[in-house]
């Protein structure tokens, strides 16, 4: 039996419980290559989410109640009155009871760990008006729309699931009037090698001419759509470069990277650090960005660590205000981020000494920067004690004493790199990366 875990993913739905609490719920679509009719991450894992999410609300909404309970009755944006609040485990019909019962002896554990990692439950309690709960839908699923009731009626909000599997788990031939395709479960997964440098904007920009073109000529309206938004791009001085994808068995286009696209696409001249793509961590002196806002906005910084393959332009003369290390993906060498750690850590160290500001950047700023920042903020700074919660928060700089007395464990480095997807609200580290950050923390413990 294998129960999954939710460990550093839950700060996932942290980010995006905000939004769809507004709007209703959300419906979130995946498939799984073997042949179920729904992935792991659905019958499991998203279940567990919302079920501590639903528990962590619970207990702020009882301490609240207990500090002051008619603040509870009149505050109309303090959810729903926490006697009505839906805490049990919803899981689907075809999870074992004894599969059930083991998530359950785990559930406090996990609330404990999310209420402990630093997240901020009040702004979830406010926004949140119902208790979260997990709907199910497949291609078997039948639905009578007319039967349906009424969103208002319900006493949750819906995460509705829904499976593009098929039961089969086997590739199948499918047929319209016009074309056929091979149906692979699981094929949407990294898009870099499949969508041709095409963004979602793009996409959606696109989407009639791309679907009434057929496939025999789609790669080649594809690279055509990709090119004019490159060239759309360049004329306005916004750094578009060529990137060769993945070609096919009989061709080969140049496109565009998305995440660069998707990125650029939203850049506007403005005078606000956050606007610009620069997300300052507290008082920290540490920031984040890509690498395309670190090349124009290096002179707003007194020194830049560039993660990415590719070295850019700054503005800084002292060659101790700039390094490059030339970070790849895990998926790309498994240690490569190991390599560096080490590195970045003592660059990082020799100039927050001096109280210097530093910007961390990597391509897409989303990834490789928000591990290298983690691991700095880990090594090099302390921990203080909240008046408030009593529980521990993100200190000052102290060259590395604190972190070679305490050491690291998976709960310390969860609760860290919760307080960065605070500030950096485009943070997606990857499991790849974190764990080498994980493995160079205990090296470095080692050592000492």
């Amino acid at each position: 039996m294998v129960i999954p875990i939710i460990g550093l993913s839950i700060l996932l739905v942290l980010t995006s419980t905000s939004p769809f609490s507004l709007k209703g719920g959300c419906i979130i679509v995946d498939s799984t290559r073997r042949g179920k009719r729904f992935p792991d991450s659905m019958s499991k894992t998203i279940p567990i989410w919302t079920c501590v999410l639903n528990r962590s609300i619970f207990n702020y909404l009882n301490t609240f109640s207990n500090a002051d309970a008619s603040l509870v009755k009149q505050d109309s944006n303090i959810g729903c009155n926490s006697h009505d609040w839906d805490c049990s485990l919803h899981l689907p019909l075809w999870v074992s009871e004894t599969e059930k019962a083991a998530i359950e002896d785990r559930l406090e554990g996990w609330t404990k760990d999310l209420e402990t990692s630093g997240a901020d439950i009040a702004i979830l309690a406010s926004c949140l008006k119902k208790p979260l709960r997990p709907l199910w839908i497949s291609q078997k699923t039948v639905i009578w729309i007319n039967e349906v009731p009424d969103y208002d009626s319900w006493d949750f909000t819906p995460i509705i699931l829904v499976s593009a599997s098929s039961t089969s788990g086997v590739t199948q031939h499918r047929t319209t009037s016009e074309f056929s395709w091979n149906y692979i479960p699981g094929a949407g997964d990294d898009e870099e090698s499949w969508a041709r440098g095409l963004s979602p904007n793009l996409f959606w920009n696109h989407a009639y001419d791309l679907i009434s073109t057929g496939p025999d000529v789609c790669n080649q309206k594809v690279a055509d759509i990709v090119e004019k938004d490159r060239v759309y791009r360049a004329r306005r001085g916004q750094d578009a470069p060529q990137i060769t994808v993945k070609p096919s068995i009989s061709e080969s286009s140049p496109c565009l990277d998305p995440l660069l696209c998707s990125d650029l696409s939203n850049i506007t001249i403005s005078s606000s650090d956050e606007e610009r793509g620069i997300f300052w961590l507290g008082s920290t002196n540490l920031a984040l960005g890509s690498s395309q806002i670190a090349a124009e906005c290096s002179s707003n910084v007194d020194c830049v660590l560039n993660c990415d393959q590719w070295p850019i332009s700054v503005h800084h003369q002292e060659a101790e205000a700039y390094l490059h290390l030339p970070i790849v993906s895990s998926k790309m060498d498994r240690f490569s981020l190991f390599n560096n750690l080490s590195s970045a850590v003592n660059f990082a160290k020799s100039n927050l000494t001096k109280g210097r500001t530093l910007l961390i950047c990597c391509h897409d700023g989303e990834d490789i920067s928000v591990c290298v920042c983690l691991a700095i903020l880990i090594s090099l700074f302390n921990d203080e004690v909240s008046q408030v919660s009593c529980t521990p928060l993100l200190g000052s700089f102290d060259d590395g004493k604190f972190f070679s007395e305490t050491g690291i464990t998976k709960c310390e480095m969860r609760r860290r790199l919760v307080y960065v997807c605070k500030f950096a609200i485009k943070a997606r580290p990857s499991r790849g990366n974190l764990k080498q950050v994980f493995s160079f923390l205990n090296s470095e413990v080692a050592e000492v």
